[in-house]
């Protein structure tokens, strides 16, 4: 049969068919190959034996937290307490680019706010470079997007994740909390990941998202992850121009005409230099 891992704790894997939940443990071929499921994983598995046989082919998988598959990545940023950082902002959305998984920016705490003319500066940007951009408020258009896909929930802590799925069903905070407690989430090193069946689609409960890195990346990686100059690249002097020292930079001259936010160029420099110092 044909299921999908929507958790693991330790070797226990547990996978959904048909609405029905199969505590599985992974076939030993699979050690033997240093394969390891995970959640997120289409599997093919023996529901009499309650073994996992083959795992079918991946979209994506990352690394920190272990999850496959997933469709779309919903980044939450508060816009005060804490306030909005477009180093974080941009750092997520180029990582999550290089996975294959799709970026959708949310912004909370937008009632905070006293002018929300920045804000609507760094908004209309990010929509203008083909980001989509919601609200947290806005709560029928959150649960068309989860219909049907993987959607992994990403941002610094205290942005307001935790509402935004209490605010989309009202007993899955409960529910998690519930589960934080009897696996003594914050007392063990070890956490696991799930996903969560909600509107069509799953929400990936997953511990340490926040703590995205750029390690498996190169710093060509990081330039080509910056959607908005890959549309100006070829107007570049050199082919392989990385848009920081060289001579006759089409980026360069659009980032001080405006066309290219200022802040966007500035992380971009700082995400090389810290590629460099991981494999210096």
């Amino acid at each position: 049969m044909e299921g999908l891992i929507v958790k693991n704790i330790s070797d226990l894997y547990v996978v959904e068919c048909d609405n029905k939940l199969y505590n599985c443990k992974a076939k030993g071929i699979f050690r033997k190959k240093n394969i390891v499921p995970t959640v997120g994983d289409r599997v093919l598995f023996d529901k009499d034996k309650n073994i996992i046989t083959d795992i079918l082919d991946r979209k994506n998988i990352l690394v920190r937290p272990p999850i496959s598959n997933v469709d779309q990545a919903l980044v939450v940023m508060s816009v005060q307490n804490p306030s909005f950082s477009t180093n974080l902002v941009d750092k997520f959305m180029n990582i999550i680019e290089f996975n294959n998984i799709k970026p959708i920016l949310c912004l909370s705490k937008l009632d905070l706010l006293s002018d929300e003319e920045e804000i609507n500066k760094y908004i209309d940007y990010y929509k203008s470079i083909g980001y989509e951009v919601i609200i947290n408020t806005e709560v029928d258009r959150i649960k068309e997007i989860l219909k049907n896909k993987i959607t992994v929930l990403t941002g610094q802590s205290g942005v307001g994740k935790s509402t935004l799925l209490n605010k989309l069903e009202p007993s899955l905070l409960l529910k998690t909390n519930e589960i934080s407690k009897a696996l003594g989430r914050g007392k063990h090193t070890t956490r696991h990941v799930e996903l969560i069946k909600l509107y069509d689609g799953y929400v990936a409960d997953t511990p340490g998202f926040s703590s995205l890195s750029f390690i498996g990346m190169k710093k060509e990686d990081i330039k080509d992850n910056m959607i908005e100059f890959n549309r100006y690249k070829d107007k570049c002097r050199y082919k392989d121009c990385m848009h920081i020292k060289e001579d006759d930079c089409e980026i360069k001259k659009l980032v001080e005409n405006g066309t290219i936010l200022e802040s966007r160029y500035e992380n971009y420099k700082k995400f090389v230099n810290e590629i460099k110092s991981i494999y210096r």
